[in-house]
């Protein structure tokens, strides 16, 4: 899952830069540079509607049930139990991860929700909300190996890992051989298989493979330090509507909502 959100993020990434190219799209979305003032939340709250920008494509969290049921997710209900906090509907418009920060660039929807990892670089291009979703690296092996204890002990170890993604480059740094493979389904069955050692991905993916199948005969040998956020991201400047986001997930939080949310999904609390 994080792999496709990584090697998604390089797309975002050359998306970004081309966008920036068209300067008349910035200046035409922006009220805030043209008016001086900040109607980011007015605008919302006088619609009634909180028009989303999301994949549907990108189980668990935004994805359509049974491939073509209704919209859901971890992200589609976290967005929609804020969306009622703000006293407005969630609407959504469904867009390829690849063009998803240019539509909210030209005004095509006021947030995304789609695990926006909090990078520096999108901190400092868009306003985002706080973190929703929190989450660590972790080394997957089968149930009885008992030589995989660390990060550190994956040195002459075999990984299967998607050679587009930062894992890739974790497990390579650690000294492990890599065996390449498109994503964490194939690695996933590897290691069950002991054709390998071990896959390095993100705890998220690990925890909904678990929550669907059982993951019997594996488990998570060793967990990163750092820690990847995840956060709606709002056009720079919308500074009312990502505080007002910000007050309902802190509401929600503290009435539980986010944790039964993120139970229903993971089998546990992913939300901080």
């Amino acid at each position: 899952m994080k792999l496709k959100f990584l090697s998604a993020a390089l797309l975002t990434a050359l998306t970004i830069s081309l966008a920036g190219c068209s300067a008349g799209a910035d200046t035409d979305t922006d009220d805030t540079a043209t008016t001086g003032a900040d109607t980011s939340l007015s605008s919302v709250t006088d619609a009634g509607v909180l028009t989303v920008g999301t994949e549907g494509t990108y189980r668990p969290f935004t994805f359509h049930e049974g491939g073509s049921g209704a919209l859901t997710g971890y992200d589609i209900e976290v967005i929609e139990a804020v969306a009622a906090e703000l006293g407005v509907t969630a609407k959504f418009e469904e867009t390829q991860w690849d063009g998803i920060f240019a539509g909210l660039e030209a005004g095509r929807f006021d947030v995304i929700a789609n695990q926006v990892t909090a990078t520096p670089e999108r901190v400092e291009k868009y306003d985002l909300s706080s973190p929703y979703t929190v989450s660590t690296g972790v080394i997957v092996v089968k149930s009885d190996n008992t030589s995989i204890t660390s990060f550190e002990t994956l040195a002459g170890k075999t990984t299967a890992q998607s050679l587009t993604s930062n894992w890739n480059t974790l497990a390579t740094e650690s000294g492990a051989n890599v065996q390449a493979v498109e994503g964490w389904a194939q690695s996933v069955a590897l290691v069950e298989q002991g054709r390998v050692d071990a896959t390095v991905n993100d705890n998220l993916t690990f925890l909904d493979y678990q929550k669907q199948t059982g993951a019997a005969g594996l488990k998570i040998a060793a967990n990163t330090d750092e820690k990847s956020e995840s956060s709606f991201a709002f056009v720079k400047g919308s500074t009312e509507l990502t505080d007002a986001v910000d007050a309902a997930l802190e509401k929600l939080a503290a009435a539980g909502t986010l944790t039964s949310i993120s139970e229903k999904y993971f089998g546990s609390d992913v939300s901080r």
